[in-house]
């Protein structure tokens, strides 16, 4: 998660993995109750790290109410890194009490009251990425610990850990394994940042999202190397839309839309600017386009206008929650322009996507270019504008899209 490897690094732990096919993804155990649609929720690390705290995700469960979110689907709250306090004289785990002083149980008692789930973090390693206790050795231990407090949700992170693709199956698998033998139904995110093609084996460790890349950062691209800027990411995404589905899902990572709060108009790390509002557009609708995981990381209690309505557009929600569960690809390319397409329960999602940095003018017709034959609504998910004229035209901005929704009624 945190840790920073060049791309020299990345091949490498390609080359060193171990063979997986593609069969052994298909291993899984029989789909459940849990993940049948992309997790939605927020997250604690980006904004907050080490000043994540009990009062902290209160206010972040208040305010997830009260400002709509919840109701447009967020539900997962999950705690980051750095709240482990150590382990008791039985080997359980305990929280930092200076942090969490009223403990994890109650905690996620108030939060249930609330109408959300509670996530928890952990590590497939002695220590996590920020140095606390980790899990490995103590699995059923833990599984159990979080089972018995009411978590819903667990990140398992993969820092101070072999690099090797067996040793991460192995770990992984492990504490799917303990996750499920609590009975009780607790989201499983794997989070090996994509080195060792999680997509392959995440669901036969009992994983219901598996991350596909190193952490994203408030950029446009990175330009270093680092291949975490928002395109960056978007690009690693290409083929791996046979994997997704019910059950389990491609996770791009944290969506960094409104990450630093009003007035903050670029990233603390220098090598991240942050993102103009039509990028951030473009960001959201490209995550949804790729049923991918909508977990946020602001400060909820202190979002612009724009930040919330583009957060809980409910035609762009509806696109990646679909029961259908498909994860879009580029069908077509037009010089900058790039054409995805998400097949729907009911209909098709097509995003027109200017990569170009000027402004690109586009002619879509459903019917020429992608083979949409049926009659249909065609639903604009910015304007909501709902009309029966199938093909389309407009100009985008540079870095720009538009996502056109055809539905059969």
């Amino acid at each position: 998660m945190k840790m920073k490897l060049r791309i020299a690094t990345l091949f490498a732990l390609l080359l060193t993995a171990a063979p997986v096919t593609v069969s052994a993804q298909r291993e899984a155990t029989p789909v459940d109750t849990l993940a049948l649609t992309p997790p939605m929720g927020w997250n604690s690390w980006n904004q907050f790290e080490w000043e994540v705290s009990d009062s902290l995700i209160r206010e972040i469960a208040d305010a997830m109410v009260a400002n709509g979110m919840r109701d447009a689907g967020y539900r997962y709250i999950i705690i980051d890194d750095y709240w482990v306090g150590g382990r008791d004289t039985k080997n359980r785990l305990f929280p930092d009490p200076v942090r969490f002083p009223n403990g994890m149980k109650a905690l996620a008692d108030y939060v249930h009251g609330k109408g959300l789930k509670l996530g928890i973090y952990s590590d497939a390693a002695e220590l996590t990425c920020a140095g606390v206790t980790g899990s490995l050795g103590f699995e059923e231990i833990d599984a159990q610990t979080f089972a018995d407090w009411g978590i819903d949700y667990l990140k398992y992170d993969y820092c101070h850990a072999p690099t090797d693709r067996t040793t991460a199956f192995t770990r992984y698998k492990k504490m799917g394994d303990a996750l499920k033998a609590t009975g009780k139904p607790i989201v499983y995110a794997i989070c090996e940042w994509g080195g060792r093609s999680p997509w392959l084996w995440a669901r036969a460790a009992r994983g219901h999202l598996w991350r596909t890349t190193y952490d994203s950062r408030d950029g446009w691209r990175s330009g270093d190397g680092f291949l975490t800027g928002i395109m960056d990411i978007f690009d690693t995404q290409e083929g791996l839309e046979p994997y997704a589905g019910p059950g389990g899902w491609n996770d791009p990572d944290l969506l960094m839309v409104g990450l630093y709060g009003k007035g903050k108009s670029s990233s603390p790390d220098e090598r991240f600017k942050g993102c103009t509002d039509e990028e951030y557009k473009t960001h959201f609708a490209l995550w949804c386009m790729l049923a991918a995981p909508l977990i946020v990381n602001n400060d909820l209690r202190d979002m612009s206008d724009f930040t919330r309505e583009l957060l809980t557009n409910r035609h762009l929600i509806a696109v990646d929650q679909d029961s259908l569960g498909r994860q879009g690809y580029t069908f077509m390319r037009s010089g900058d322009l790039q054409y995805l397409r998400k097949e729907l329960k009911d209909g098709v999602a097509i995003c027109v996507f200017n990569r170009s940095d000027a402004p690109a003018s586009f002619v879509f017709d459903p019917v020429r270019d992608a083979d949409i034959l049926y009659p249909a609504t065609v639903t604009n998910a910015w304007t909501g504008r709902v009309s029966k004229k199938a093909a389309v035209r407009g100009t985008l901005p540079a870095h720009g899209c538009e996502v056109y929704i055809y539905r059969r009624k």
